[in-house]
């Protein structure tokens, strides 16, 4: 063990990973008290095949439930209007379930119910930044896509979209979900767009975490395993969502992407896509699957002119390895296998350019003056402004 630099791991929700741990949810709600608010997405949680069941879940466990939803990337407004409503009606546990906008704000909202306050005191860039105190009720979380790794996470994302527009995070370590229940049958209902965009974003924050300034041993391991298990389940999920699995690949690699950068931070794919996601109605994961080859090959660039000796280039050279199956390649075949298969699969996912979602060149300015954000502190190298604008550009 001489050799391991030291590190530490904060905490982790109790997981609970398999086909149909959905059904105890009830019962693990049941374990916090007997009146659950059940926050959940737009309307296809209750379109889907799975609703009935889990009303009954909590009916067999005599666990009263009220339900918010939650239609699009949760606002601050969205968060302080259900805190004012369920403030008073005795809550005991918050149960989130759905995909990443569902699960942050049921954790903002586990966050604040006691309190009473608004979120806007402690939402990091943008109000006073109060320390949070808590305390937090228990929050469950399922989530519904594999993407965000949002229930391993502290962050509670919420976006205030426009002009003036940001998305920044409430995040504390009591915000962290109790119990996290990954049923990777929930993505059999995934529209293909949907499971291509946060397979990616999933991808995206293996590859980011890996790299990352704040890299360590522990993580390393693990976004090594979900990156190899995302290389294998990727494509087949997309082209067929029954393939059990592939499901279950893609809810595995998402997990461990969520308790990767939740330990490690990320970097500039996810330093841009909070402009992106801020200032335009771009799907976060979509903002990550298009940019992510360009901002590798961007990086590599910077990490070979600048800072030849920046372990990164080693990490990076190991992923190439791992997804041409090849360990014997070299350095830099390896990083050319690595931006190979990403820049791949940006094509065979059908992700869409920017240019879709109505960014613009004369946008670009904007945009990188607002990505060093915590994301982009922690990417492999300080890049340039001219270095960021270029990955936008490559997608436009």
């Amino acid at each position: 063990m001489a050799g391991l630099s030291a590190f530490s791991i904060a905490r982790l929700p109790r997981i609970a990973f398999g086909a149909g741990v959905r059904s105890t949810v009830g019962a693990c709600a049941a374990g916090y008290g007997r009146r659950a608010l059940l926050v959940t997405g737009g309307t296809s949680l209750r379109a889907g095949p799975f609703w009935a069941e889990l009303e009954q879940a909590f009916a067999t466990a005599e666990v009263a439930v009220e339900q918010v939803q939650i239609a699009d990337e949760p606002s601050p407004d969205q968060i302080d209007a259900a805190v004012r409503a369920y403030q008073g009606a005795d809550i005991d546990v918050v149960v989130a379930i759905g995909g990443g906008s569902a699960l942050d704000a049921g954790k903002a909202i586990a966050g604040l119910l006691r309190p009473g306050h608004s979120v806007l005191d402690h939402l990091e860039g943008v109000g006073p930044e109060r320390p949070y105190q808590g305390p937090a009720l228990p929050f469950v979380a399922l989530p519904t896509t594999a993407g965000t790794g949002s229930e391993a996470t502290k962050n509670a994302v919420l976006s205030q979209r426009g002009e003036e527009g940001y998305k920044k995070s409430f995040r504390d370590e009591a915000l962290v979900a109790r119990d996290a229940l990954v049923d990777p049958d929930f993505l059999q209902t995934c529209p293909r767009s949907v499971l291509a965009a946060n397979g990616m974003d999933a991808l995206t924050q293996l590859l980011e975490s890996f790299v990352s300034t704040r890299s360590n041993p522990f993580c390393a391991a693990l976004a090594l395993d979900g990156l190899k298990q995302a290389r294998e389940a990727l494509v087949p999920l997309y082209e067929d969502p029954t393939d059990a699995e592939a499901r279950a690949g893609m809810a595995y690699a998402s997990l461990l992407s969520g308790v990767c950068l939740a330990q490690t931070g990320l970097g500039s794919v996810h330093g841009l896509a909070s402009p992106l996601g801020a200032f335009f109605p771009i799907p976060h994961g979509m903002a990550c699957g298009t940019l992510v080859a360009k901002a590798t090959e961007i990086n590599l660039s910077a990490l070979r002119a600048r800072e030849p000796e920046n372990p990164a280039l080693e990490a990076y050279a190991t992923v190439g390895r791992l997804f041409a199956g090849d360990q014997g390649l070299s350095r830099h075949a390896a990083w050319d296998a690595l931006l190979e298969q990403l820049w791949r699969w940006t094509e065979d996912l059908q992700l869409e350019r920017l240019s879709a979602w109505g960014v613009t060149q004369a946008d670009h300015a904007r945009i990188v003056a607002n990505s060093r954000g915590s994301s982009m502190k922690t990417n492999p190298i300080v890049l340039r402004d001219e270095e960021i604008a270029a990955i936008l550009a490559v997608r436009q």
